[in-house]
């Protein structure tokens, strides 16, 4: 009798313990590899930005950010899209341009975005459309007095003639930012933060120590992999546009104080120049139908490509 039960409290055994382990060792939910996208207009009302003919940075890019987020929603219906502002206000009603920014990248990381593209417009320092120089176009004999009391005297000199002319503007074309990579790891910090639900308290408590060693060492391999993804979202970007007849500077890195946003936020992120307002022209066309849908085209049919090397 005893024989005949031993193998079934045996098998018993073995299915209560199996049991405890899953409850001790949960299998984590797998996340999208990309669900959520961050789309931010650069600047606002109150800190317009850069400023053309007669358009301004922030109108310009609320335009373009609010035209990108429709067609992703379109174009990704599975993916949810966050916008940092939709109206002429600075986000979360901030009142300076260092306070908009930081509500940016709280936004971003409390809503654990996979992706952050932020939306700018270019310039030169030059003043916008062209600006009046002068050139020497020949010279004159002219004369003058020199010395004082007896050694005053006539001297003969070659004075310039000049001519007035206008410079146009004619700087134009795209570029796309990523964060400058070096020893600071202010980046890591963020992503550590967000990895370690600091910005959603529903997963905080499953979650190791923030600050622990191995934390810091996950951190720092997300913002090796992070800053790839970026990269290549980023060079994507360009060469789209330059497949749709722009002229692009490629991809450019900007270093913490610069460009502080892409730092804060604990994702892959990037930040497109869409062109110069400076440039007459360009202007004219980015404040078009036609211009701002080719450049939101441009940057979508680069997310297709990204979105496809992250499910290969």
């Amino acid at each position: 009798m005893i024989r005949k039960l031993s193998p079934v409290f045996f098998l018993a055994g073995l299915i209560i313990a199996s049991l405890s382990f899953t409850k001790k060792y949960p299998v984590a939910k797998q996340k999208p590899a990309l669900g959520i996208i961050v789309v931010d207009a650069g600047h606002a009302a109150a800190s317009p930005g850069t400023k053309g003919l007669f358009s301004y940075e922030a109108d310009v890019t609320l335009s373009i950010a609010l035209k990108l987020g429709k067609r992703i929603t379109e174009e990704f219906p599975e993916i949810k899209v966050v916008y940092t502002r939709t109206t002429k206000d600075h986000p979360g009603g901030a009142t300076s341009q260092k306070m908009a920014n930081r509500m940016r990248a709280i936004m971003a990381n409390e809503a654990r975005g996979d992706l952050f593209i932020s939306i700018h417009c270019n310039s030169t320092v030059q003043k916008a459309g062209g600006w009046y120089a002068k050139r020497v176009i020949g010279h004159k004999s002219k004369t003058v007095y020199v010395g004082k009391g007896a050694k005053r005297r006539k001297k003969t000199i070659q004075v310039p003639i000049t001519e007035s002319y206008y410079v146009k503007n004619l700087r134009h074309g795209t570029e796309t930012y990523i964060w400058a990579a070096d020893r600071s790891s202010v980046k890591s910090e963020y992503i550590n933060r967000e990895e370690s639900g600091e910005f959603d308290d529903s997963t905080a408590s499953e979650m190791p120590d923030a600050n622990s060693p191995e934390a810091r060492i996950r951190a720092q391999l997300y913002e090796k992999k992070y800053f790839a993804k970026s990269l290549h979202l980023a060079t994507l970007i360009e060469e789209e546009f330059a497949n749709g007849g722009r002229e692009s500077g490629g991809v450019q890195q900007r270093n913490w104080e610069q460009i502080w946003v892409l730092q804060a936020t604990g994702m892959p992120s990037v930040l497109v120049e869409t062109g110069f307002l400076s440039n007459k022209e360009e202007e004219e066309y980015l404040n078009s139908e036609t211009g701002q849908d080719e450049v939101v085209s441009s940057i979508i049919n680069a997310l297709k490509k990204y979105r496809e090397s992250l499910i290969k």
